[in-house]
C-alpha cells in the first residue's frame, strides 16, 4: 500500500464514528449517534475526523450533525485492511472482522458499500421493488438497475452490431481513456464530457443497456452534498434514481 493511499491512524471511537456513518449513509446529528451507537462525535474526534477530510459536520445548528465525505467513504470501506489501533479492546477488532467479511461478500456481489447502505429513495415503500430485490421481482416494463435488471422491450443484443452497441462501445472506449485502472470510478460529468459530439438521449440509452451487463457498475454518489451542479447535471437516472459514477471491469 503507498503512503498516498495508507489509511490515517485512528481510535477506536474514530472507527466506530466512520462505521457508523457508513452504514446509516446519511447525515446523522449527535443525538441520532447517541441514540444508535451510544456515543456522540465531539472534541477531539470530531476535529480531527474533520481535519482529516473524512468527515463534514454541520455547527450552525444544534445537534451537530454529521456526514461522511467522499474522502471519509474511500477510508471506511478500506478500514478493515489496517492494524486494529493498538488500544483497541475486542469490540473493535470483532467490528473489523465484520467490515472484511461484508467487504468479501460485496464483492462477490458486485455491490459497493454506498449502494449496499444507502437509504430508501424518497417515494419508495415496502411494496416499490429496490436495486438488488430478488431477481423474481419484477419491476415496471422498461425500468433498469445497476446491479440486476429486467431488459427493456427490444433491447439490443449485446453480441449483434448496429447503432445502439456502437453508443456501447463509445462509452466503454471513454472510460478507457479516464479510468486509472480497470474497475476504478469514473465521474459521468467527465465521461460526458469526453462524449459531447453525441447527444445526451444516445449516451444515457446506452448507460442504461451497459447498467445490464456483469461487468459494469453504474451508482449514485452517497453523500449528495459533495455534488457540483456539474455532477448533477450529468446524471443518468436508472430506475428513477440519479447515478453519477461508472465502474467497468473487476469490482
Amino acid at each position: 500500500m503507498s503512503t498516498a493511499d495508507a489509511l490515517p491512524n485512528l481510535t477506536p471511537n474514530q472507527i466506530n464514528a466512520l462505521v457508523v456513518l457508513m452504514v446509516e449513509a446519511r447525515e446523522l446529528t449527535n443525538t441520532e449517534l447517541r441514540e444508535l451507537a451510544g456515543f456522540t462525535l465531539t472534541g477531539a474526534d470530531n476535529t480531527k475526523l474533520v481535519k482529516l477530510g473524512l468527515v463534514s459536520t454541520d455547527r450552525s445548528q444544534r445537534p451537530f450533525s454529521h456526514e461522511l465525505t467522499e474522502h471519509g467513504w474511500h477510508v471506511a470501506r478500506r478500514l478493515h485492511t489496517a492494524r486494529p489501533p493498538r488500544q483497541s479492546g475486542s469490540a473493535t477488532r470483532s467490528l473489523l472482522t465484520v467490515l472484511a467479511n461484508v467487504d468479501r461478500g460485496l464483492g462477490r456481489l458486485r455491490t459497493s458499500q454506498a449502494d449496499f447502505f444507502r437509504q430508501d429513495a424518497p417515494g419508495m415503500g415496502a411494496d416499490t421493488p429496490e436495486r438488488g430485490d430478488d431477481a423474481t421481482t419484477t419491476p415496471p416494463a422498461g425500468t433498469t438497475t445497476s446491479t440486476g435488471a429486467v431488459p427493456a422491450p427490444h433491447a439490443a443484443d449485446p453480441a449483434a452490431p448496429g447503432p445502439a452497441n456502437d453508443a456501447q462501445a463509445l462509452v466503454r472506449a471513454a472510460y478507457r481513456e479516464l479510468a486509472v485502472t480497470p474497475g476504478a470510478w469514473v465521474g459521468l460529468a467527465d465521461l460526458r464530457e469526453l462524449l459531447d459530439e453525441y447527444d445526451r438521449e444516445t449516451v444515457d440509452a446506452a448507460l442504461r443497456a451497459l447498467a445490464r451487463q456483469d461487468d459494469v457498475r453504474i451508482i449514485p454518489v452517497a453523500n449528495s452534498k459533495s455534488l457540483t451542479a456539474r455532477d448533477r447535471a450529468a446524471a443518468v437516472l436508472i430506475g428513477n434514481e440519479a447515478n453519477h459514477a461508472l465502474s467497468i471491469g473487476p469490482a
